[in-house]
């Protein structure tokens, strides 16, 4: 064998060696992990995750390895054999690349290795640290050995408290255990409930372990609805897996005597998932109106959950363009990222107006479309949509139906505008005028500043200014035709035309004092016409107005430009809250059949009839049942079987009229199985009262009139014959 050879056989002996230490010390974790699975879920778990764990050992051993190369061997030998002068590497190397020197040097190293042998490259073994490993998997292995079985482990189960008495040879319950595992996605932790009744999510994955004495020969679950669910025996106990979809009524049954007497029910409640809930934080209203210059709108959303939502959702934006038929609409959506715990995540954004391209005569729509974290089948809802408008055309009536528009004020409120352009063509013409007509001009405008302030103020309860002269006998006489300019001498904001020229009431009667003192508005429910803050808003326009008026009436209309100015940005705002919007729909009508018309044919028309009214005398299940129990008590059984089955089919078919199902059924077993208990009897009667249906109402004749109420119909009609 050539040196060459020998030393590469005494690497391979150094990787075996050191692959065979790393398997013995990682081994024995593995066959005790095996055992575990073995105590605990089977043979055949066990044996899977002892075949991966034995593979994984050998592949990190193998791995480990590769580390032992040449490289690895000639760093040994030179550190071994000093006469090897560092150059081990030349007997590797390819000899038509060796210069004469190194070809020599490469001669003397074969000799030297052929007089004198390399040295043993393994590692010793590890026997402190196998020995170890080795001893802990026997402790191991053996305290699994010894590990209770589950007739010991059944010690952890809740004991049954007897409610009847003990008879011979009949299985009874001693120790009972219900596990509730919820779905993963609730994030709710598995408890164990120590009685058999529960309320769990829906979805839940329900584990039965009950424990008997005498055992007895079958265990099953029979759920009120017929499903039936056989128990399975290990070691001294019966255990069973159930996924809990509805609300479910059942008993536990065991068999193995002749007779025993039935087990009362048990009572599951599923606990629906409720679908997210949506706020809207902003905007604060469903329409908001663009304002003047506005290139941004910020939304926030709010979104809670029982169970938690995604933490992504879908922002759906409409892009509405034009009016009426030519009405153009586009939509996208936008992936938005929440930020807060999954019960409870806000999802922020701003949207860039200019660039989802909103104009004039257009409305942006948003909607936010969120999912919960419910599996397999995640609940999508959407949040109502808000709408951003582009601000309407005060000076333009729209028509039509491409978006109403309902004027409560009149035309003449937007005459504040002329008020100010003519006090500023006074100020112009200053210059150019003498001092009284400048201050004759001046109070020309503050006198109709002074008009339309009473004009506003009708809308807020105001009476014209000015007060009218008291009657009294040695009056004269008003003219048959008074003059225009004397009809309104005193302006008002009224038209008393027509007041003025009837005719005269009678001193000291009601309508004279009425007709004198007082008139009646056109609108008489004008001063609570308006909401409370858009009064505050035309209070505010008034008080400028009359500051306006003010300074007019003085010759200094410079001084009153600021508050005609702030009264006219009022007005526009009691304008624009004044208006009612509505939908820029059309009715959807269906279309006509034309070849129908004048034909008399009728097929396909539905019927316009009213459905039949039962009678009166029909009873519904509930009140048959109800009425049967409220005869004498401890009456028959028998008269009692048909109205439970009755109601028993009227509860499945009608179980959204009935807020708690499951109770009644509680009830009717409980009666059915101990006849005579008067409490059962009156405890079902009480929840047949919740599910009867309640009567249709109807007219009550008027009771007849006493000896009062007769005269005070006598008397009326002999007011009416007079």
């Amino acid at each position: 064998m050539s040196v060459q050879a020998n030393l590469l056989q005494r690497l391979q002996h150094a990787r075996i060696r050191h692959g065979s230490s790393i398997a013995l010390i990682w081994l024995p974790a593995v066959l005790v992990l095996a055992a575990l699975a073995w105590r605990l879920a089977g043979v055949g778990p066990a044996l899977a995750l002892l075949i991966v764990g034995a593979a994984g050992v050998a592949a990190f051993a193998w791995r480990s390895t590769r580390r032992l190369n040449r490289q690895w061997l000639v760093r040994q030998l030179d550190a071994r054999r000093k006469d090897l002068d560092d150059s081990t590497a030349l007997l590797f190397a390819d000899t038509a690349t060796l210069k004469p020197l190194q070809q020599l040097q490469r001669t003397r190293l074969r000799e030297r290795l052929q007089t004198r042998p390399a040295p043993d490259l393994r590692e010793p073994w590890p026997a402190p640290r196998i020995a170890i490993a080795w001893l802990l998997v026997a402790v191991a292995i053996t305290a699994l050995l010894l590990w209770p079985g589950s007739a010991t482990r059944s010690a952890g189960l809740a004991p049954v408290a007897q409610q009847g008495p003990v008879m011979p040879g009949v299985p009874r319950l001693i120790a009972q255990r219900l596990r509730i595992t919820p779905p993963a996605y609730t994030g709710l932790p598995a408890r164990n409930e120590a009685v058999l009744d529960a309320k769990a999510p829906q979805g839940s994955r329900l584990q039965w372990t009950l424990r008997y004495a005498p055992q007895p020969e079958s265990v099953a679950l029979v759920f009120l609805d017929g499903e039936r669910v056989a128990l399975e025996r290990d070691g001294d106990d019966w255990t069973t897996t159930h996924r809990l979809d509805a609300s479910v009524l059942y008993r536990v049954i065991a068999t193995g005597a002749p007779t025993q007497p039935a087990p009362p029910l048990h009572r599951l409640d599923a606990i629906v998932d409720t679908p997210p809930r949506i706020k809207v934080l902003a905007p604060a209203q469903n329409l908001t109106l663009a304002t003047r210059g506005q290139r941004r709108w910020p939304l926030q959303f709010e979104v809670e959950d029982d169970y938690g939502v995604a933490s992504t959702a879908q922002l759906r934006i409409t892009l509405a363009v034009g009016e009426g038929e030519s009405m153009v609409f586009s939509s996208q959506a936008v992936s938005l990222r929440g930020r807060g715990g999954a019960r409870g995540r806000r999802f922020d954004t701003t949207l860039d107006l200019t660039s989802l391209g909103f104009v004039e005569s257009s409305d942006v729509i948003a909607q936010l479309m969120v999912t919960d974290n419910r599996s397999p089948a995640p609940q999508v809802v959407r949040s109502p949509g808000v709408i951003l408008r582009w601000p309407p055309d005060l000076g333009r009536e729209s028509t039509g139906l491409e978006g109403m528009v309902k004027k409560v004020l009149p035309a003449y409120f937007r005459s504040q505008r002329q008020i100010i352009i003519d006090a500023e063509a006074l100020l112009k013409e200053k210059p150019k005028l003498d001092a009284d007509t400048f201050i004759s001009r001046s109070d020309s405008i503050g006198v109709d500043q002074r008009l339309l302030r009473l004009r506003y103020g009708q809308f807020l309860g105001e009476e014209a200014e000015g007060p009218k002269p008291l009657p009294t006998n040695d009056a004269e006489a008003p003219s048959a035709a008074p003059a225009a300019e004397e009809v309104h001498a005193v302006d008002d904001g009224h038209d008393h035309a027509e007041d003025e020229f009837a005719a005269p009431a009678r001193f000291g009667s009601m309508d004279g004092v009425v007709a004198e003192f007082g008139h009646m508005h056109d609108i008489a429910e004008a001063a609570t016409l308006l909401d409370p803050e858009t009064r505050a808003t035309l209070k505010q326009a008034l008080d400028q107005m009359w500051q306006s008026e003010l300074h007019l009436r003085q010759g200094d209309p410079k001084q009153a430009l600021p508050f005609a100015y702030r009264a006219l940005e009022l007005i526009k705002q009691v304008q624009q809250a004044e208006r009612i919007y509505l939908a820029k729909v059309g009715s959807q009508l269906p279309p006509i059949d034309m070849s129908r018309r004048l034909t008399g044919k009728r097929e396909g028309l539905a019927r316009r009839a009213l459905p039949p009214v039962p009678p009166a005398d029909q009873e519904d299940a509930p009140a048959v049942l109800w009425r049967a129990l409220g005869t004498e008590t401890g009456s028959a059984m028998d008269d009692l079987d048909a109205p439970m089955q009755s109601l028993q089919r009227w509860l499945r078919e009608n179980q959204s009229r009935v807020s708690d199902p499951l109770a009644i059924s509680t009830a009717i077993d409980a009666l059915q199985r101990d006849p005579s208990c008067e409490p059962c009897r009156q405890s079902l009667r009480a929840q047949l009262w919740s599910a009867m249906a309640r009567p249709p109402a109807a007219v009550q004749r008027r009771s007849q009139a006493d000896a009062g109420g007769q005269r005070y119909l006598e008397t009326l009609g002999r007011e009416s014959d007079q």
